[in-house]
């Protein structure tokens, strides 16, 4: 049985979920809008199981031979808020108990949380990416004004974004932001020199590789429309070795799914920016037309019980 962890309305997880029932494939779907209605119980053996009630519906753990899982923060749903402390805390047992059942279940789980913890800091992941053979930008992580401003002095255009794995625009420093830099001592900042050229994003399933060229005025293309931009994309031949480079850094993460934002420069370098263990892949295979929720649907429904 496959199990789907997430929220109802989620493209990718209802991508994943109309090609399970096209296949009448055997799963269950764990809706965080359901959770307040939810509990878990995990037994310990020679193997972890358990049973996760949902209201009146039962699933049983140990029958789980894969996992995909697309959570976002349970405790900002209106229900969970509206119950007050104790939704909060009954919000903090499923999903302990879920992700500790995720982390060393006997099945393919794309993707595990200790895997998917290195997308936590940035400057980390971008270590794991150079010393898979990528080249990453010239990157400064400061609380120092004078830092910031010599680093951008000296690389001229230079663009920020967040070290968390929280979501951020990427933007680049303008002539309004010299005075925001006195701020850095209550925050720190990661500063990138700016890379010209190409943008392609990819995404790695299993030892499958999608690649997009995509086409965008915008510093995070991401957000074109706020930017007063536009957006496009188009199916991309990666060289075969820029792909095994891709298909060794999401092994070398533990990801079997991943979502990988490279750039080719003018001159033919190729630079990784980051890597995100639970990619919105809809949002480019509405472009491309690319079999990418059919493959991880595929790949989830082969998985054998490890």
């Amino acid at each position: 049985m496959i199990l789907l962890w997430g929220t109802s309305g989620d493209d990718p997880l209802n991508a994943v979920l109309g090609s399970l029932r096209r296949r009448e494939a055997r799963f269950a779907f764990l809706d965080q809008r359901d959770v307040l209605d939810t509990t878990v119980e995990l037994t310990a053996g020679p193997h972890l199981g358990g049973t996760v009630r949902v209201g009146q519906r039962s699933i049983a753990l140990d029958e789980v031979t894969a996992i995909y899982m697309r959570q976002y923060e349970a405790r900002k749903l209106p229900d969970v808020l509206a119950a007050g402390e104790a939704g909060l805390a009954h919000v903090g047992q499923v999903e302990t108990a879920l992700w500790s059942f995720c982390e060393v279940a006997d099945a393919c789980v794309v993707n595990r949380p200790s895997a998917m913890a290195t997308n936590a800091s940035k400057p980390y992941q971008s270590a794991l990416i150079r010393a898979t053979g990528f080249l990453v930008p010239p990157t400064l992580l400061t609380t120092d004004p004078a830092a910031a401003r010599e680093f951008w002095q000296r690389h001229g255009t230079v663009i920020y974004k967040s070290v968390s794995s929280v979501r951020s625009i990427v933007s680049r420093l303008g002539p309004d932001d010299a005075g925001r830099l006195d701020d850095l001592g209550a925050c720190p900042i990661q500063l990138q020199a700016f890379v010209p050229g190409q943008d392609i994003r990819v995404h790695v399933v299993g030892d499958d590789v999608f690649a997009s060229a995509v086409d965008s005025g915008a510093d995070d293309y991401r957000y074109a429309s706020r930017q007063g931009s536009s957006v496009d994309m188009q199916a991309y031949e990666l060289p075969a070795e820029v792909a095994a480079l891709c298909r060794r850094l999401a092994k070398k993460l533990d990801f079997m799914l991943a979502g990988i934002d490279l750039r080719r420069t003018p001159d033919g370098r190729w630079y990784c920016f980051e890597v995100n263990p639970s990619p919105s892949y809809t949002f480019y295979q509405q472009f491309t037309c690319q079999p990418i929720s059919e493959t991880l649907t595929q790949l989830l429904v082969d998985a054998p019980k490890s």
